[in-house]
């Protein structure tokens, strides 16, 4: 018993930072899984396959879609909870474990390349779990990381999914073109089980219970902050959403997934159709690409979003963005080229973490403390319907001239994006937005 409680102490997140930022990864990580699986590894294969703009984009328009509701799974996490377990690891474990199973039920129904329709309901019901795994890990880090822990958090957020996209990318695009759908759905429930094991050995605060049937308590801190009912939950986070900063932040956020929703698609159609390689080969180098993006949004993310200070990163990286999409729209004869596909593949996936690393502690500052689940993954769904937005216009592409008609949009919401950064006054720590809600309140 002694044992037990030593090793509850070691595995307890509130006493903790390596092991909160730790946890943070692993947790990513593992969300990456079903993400290189259904946005990259399967639409590579469908496209290698014979399928066309619309199967594809129609896919990953569905595989896209949970993301985008899911602030829905925000209220409900607010709403719900079994706070003797922590206040967001009961959910993570849930939603963890209905992942695993739909994992197992895709791989014994097999869908093929023609059964659009069912390769887009698997899509989306694990893609659903997972954002209910997502949610819950954004709350726990906004619950519990410090304010000087945001700018690394963000790194350790996005570069383990990263690090996880491209584990499931490359080795489930392998497992495709070797063995079929099926051993990529078993490979990925055995990747999302392994991560379930490590959740089982923490704890979010001191003195809470491992499992439902085990000893502990709630924590005094979840108690106090705990709403516990929808209208309180609906009031602070309507009031926290209609405040102008917020308001301003949400086409930033779309622009930020509007480009992932567009190339996600564009790659494996570019690589198959300009290029002539099969879904192996062009899982293989988004696998590794991820990989790179990974490493880097740990490292240099993190660091830069500290250094330069989120405003800038931000506007710095919509800019390379900005000449992304300019240079491949000026060099479409040149899209044939493994060479200018790589080097696409690459910045393009390198850009969207550093992106999305350096706009996570905004994100924080903005959200209100007793329904940061609620709101920060309303912050997240709108960047995530910016991808399912990227999908649409991916399909309507081939009405419009093709893709790169597609890339001028792009470049057109990455444009409005940095405007409103460079126009906009985000708080820039948590003392400033204290400060802003202050004076808000006072000319109210």
């Amino acid at each position: 018993m002694a044992t037990a409680a030593a090793m509850g102490e070691r595995m307890t997140l509130s006493q903790s930072r390596a092991l909160r930022l730790l946890t943070v990864f692993i947790l990513y990580i593992g969300q990456g899984v079903p993400i290189g699986l259904f946005w990259f590894a399967i639409p590579a294969w469908m496209a290698a396959n014979g399928a066309d703009e619309v199967d594809i984009a129609y896919v990953l328009g569905l595989t896209s879609l949970p993301w985008t509701l899911k602030f829905l799974n925000g209220f409900i996490m607010d709403r719900y909870s079994f706070l003797e377990m922590g206040r967001r690891r009961p959910w993570i474990i849930g939603s963890q474990l209905v992942m695993i199973a739909l994992f197992i039920i895709a791989a014994l129904v097999q869908p093929g390349v023609d059964d659009v329709l069912l390769l887009g309901a698997a899509g989306f019901a694990v893609n659903l779990a997972t954002t209910f795994q997502d949610v819950a890990v954004d709350g726990l880090a906004v619950d519990i990381m410090s304010e000087d822990e945001q700018a690394q958090a963000g790194g350790m957020m996005f570069g383990g999914q990263s690090i996880g996209m491209a584990m499931s990318t490359a080795l489930t695009g392998l497992a495709i073109a070797r063995m079929g759908p099926m051993a990529a759905y078993l490979l990925s429930a055995a990747f999302v089980g392994a991560v379930t094991i490590f959740v089982l050995f923490l704890r979010e605060r001191e003195g809470e219970r491992a499992l439902p049937w085990t000893k502990g308590e709630a924590h005094p801190a979840n108690i106090e902050i705990y709403l516990g009912a929808w209208w309180p939950i609906l009031r602070n986070t309507l009031k926290s959403l209609a405040k102008p900063l917020s308001l301003l932040w949400v086409p930033v956020a779309i622009s930020t997934g509007l480009h992932y929703g567009v190339l996600t698609g564009a790659t494996p159609l570019i690589g198959t159709g300009e290029v002539g390689w099969n879904e192996e080969q062009v899982t293989s180098l988004v696998g590794t690409a991820q990989l790179v993006a990974g490493i880097i949004g740990l490292t240099i993310g993190g660091w830069g979003g500290k250094i330069l200070g989120a405003k800038k990163s931000i506007i710095v990286t919509l800019l390379a963005f900005l000449v992304l999409s300019a240079w491949m729209w000026f060099s479409v004869p040149r899209w044939g080229l493994p060479s200018h596909f790589l080097t696409f593949v690459y910045a393009w996936i390198i850009l969207d973490v550093l992106l999305r690393v350096v706009t996570v502690p905004i994100a924080m500052r903005l959200c209100d403390p007793s329904v940061a689940a609620t709101q920060f993954a309303i912050y997240m769904a709108i960047s995530n319907f910016g991808i399912t937005l990227g999908a649409w216009v991916l399909a309507l592409s081939t009405k419009m001239g093709g893709l790169p008609s597609a890339l001028v949009i792009v470049f057109a919401m990455h444009l409005l994006g940095i405007i409103i950064m460079v126009v906009v006054k985000f708080p820039r720590s948590e003392k400033m937005r204290a400060r802003l809600a202050t004076q808000q309140a006072v000319l109210q």
